[in-house]
């Protein structure tokens, strides 16, 4: 089984290239079946993800090219199935992007219940409700969600809970229905925003994607088109907090500064140093941080995505800091993992109490989620001697060529599956 193997203490110095938006590639890439003709999608993270939602898509008929590495073309001409299986669900969960895709442009559409991160309960009442009002017919049985109409119309939609997933899935339906959709209370992430942006440039008519009421007229049909997917601000993120933890200084290239600013904020008040660009943000580190308090909300404010990140990172600072999480409900399971390195967190419902030390030391350690498992990442670069993670296939799920991209910053760090691969390593590191 893989596992990263890491040798703490070295500061992250260099520039890095932060890729594609898994979160807003999951979106488009589904989105993307919803015409007939060729679509070319640029800037595509090479991540477990979207390799496992093209194969959905390519296993309900539709035709996948890889041009290059982070380019795909897509046509869905070719469809001939509307049943997404599970097989392809329980590996992420964002497959049921599918239902409002195929429920769009075939006014059917049939998708195994979703998986994906064990973070806390992700229900889909609000995809369901949304889908209802266009007047779709929704079943739910055997673990799969039908949803079946005659046509498609368009109607107001207030949604109960700020959601993300219900939020593109309706965008999507309702850009193929008839009349106007008035979504209220919709999320506002800046991928939301691309995903409208990609789906007006197949010939949808959508305004107010990033407010949170957005507006959609029906259109009859869509077209090919090139798009190239925004910068991933969770994956910048994560290196501008490695930066801080190791404490060094690093530019995140590629970016877009705007959506980094909730993370950027909470850097300099635990001390660090942040330069904007125009496209890109330099961290310098301090080697004295100092505490804060968080607590995650719907974009702009501080991302759930970023939470045990900032966490980690608090737990090696001066003073008390506290943690609420407001999204997820299950989302502190990597604090038992870092209090084998010497942490001091207590967690107490939704809200994690954080007393600073000065040092962690490297320890064997199990990434339980994607973002967790990444925040491990730069706990063990922090630490003194060398740490082992496992599970890694959940990082890998979000980050194109992670352990290439810190190495490129000096980080010590590999990628093995086998003891001997690990006396190797430590050998070589003396």
């Amino acid at each position: 089984m893989e596992q990263y193997v890491v040798k703490g203490g070295t500061p992250l110095k260099g520039e890095v290239s932060i890729g594609g938006a898994k979160n807003a590639a999951l979106g488009i890439l589904a989105a993307a079946i919803m015409t007939d003709e060729t679509v070319t999608i640029e800037n595509v993270p090479n991540v477990r993800d979207t390799k496992v939602l093209l194969q959905a898509i390519e296993g309900i008929g539709a035709k996948v090219k890889r041009v290059y590495n982070n380019s795909v073309q897509i046509n869905g001409g070719s469809i001939c199935d509307i049943n997404v299986d599970y097989e392809y669900i329980k590996k992420i969960r964002a497959s049921y992007y599918l239902l409002g895709a195929l429920l769009g442009k075939y006014k059917e559409s049939q998708v195994a219940l979703p998986g994906g991160c064990n973070i806390g309960s992700r229900p889909i009442d609000q995809h369901i409700k949304g889908f209802k009002a266009l007047g779709a017919e929704v079943d739910i049985s055997y673990g799969m969600i039908h949803t079946k109409a005659d046509k498609l119309v368009g109607s107001h939609i207030y949604f109960d809970v700020v959601s993300v997933g219900a939020t593109i899935n309706l965008m999507m339906a309702a850009c193929m229905a008839e009349g106007n959709t008035i979504l209220e209370n919709a999320a506002k992430e800046p991928h939301i925003v691309d995903v409208a942006n990609f789906l007006n440039a197949m010939g949808a008519n959508i305004k107010g994607a990033g407010t949170d009421v957005i507006r959609i007229k029906g259109v009859s049909r869509l077209h090919g088109c090139t798009y190239s997917i925004i910068p991933d601000q969770i994956e910048a993120g994560t290196f501008m907090f490695a930066a801080a933890a190791t404490h060094g200084d690093v530019i995140v290239k590629d970016v877009i500064p705007k959506h980094l600013e909730s993370i950027s904020a909470k850097l300099i008040e635990m001390g660090c140093t942040v330069i904007e660009g125009d496209d890109c943000v330099r961290v310098i580190g301090t080697d004295e941080l100092k505490c804060t308090n968080v607590k995650t909300l719907p974009y702009p404010g501080f991302p759930t995505d970023m939470q045990p990140q900032i966490s980690v990172v608090l737990a090696m600072s001066e003073g008390s800091s506290i943690v609420t999480e407001s999204i997820f409900e299950n989302r502190f399971k990597y604090v038992d993992e870092i209090s084998r390195m010497g942490a001091n967190v207590k967690v107490e419902g939704n809200t994690a109490y954080i007393e600073g030390v000065s040092r962690f030391t490297g320890a064997q350690l199990s990434a339980p989620d994607l973002r967790a498992g990444a925040a491990l990442v730069i706990a063990a670069l922090a630490a003194d001697g060398i740490s082992q993670i496992e599970d890694i296939e959940y990082i890998q799920r979000g980050y194109e060529d992670f352990e290439g991209k810190i190495r490129g910053l000096g980080g010590i760090i590999e990628k093995v599956d086998s003891d001997r691969e690990i006396q190797k390593f430590k050998l070589k590191i003396g």
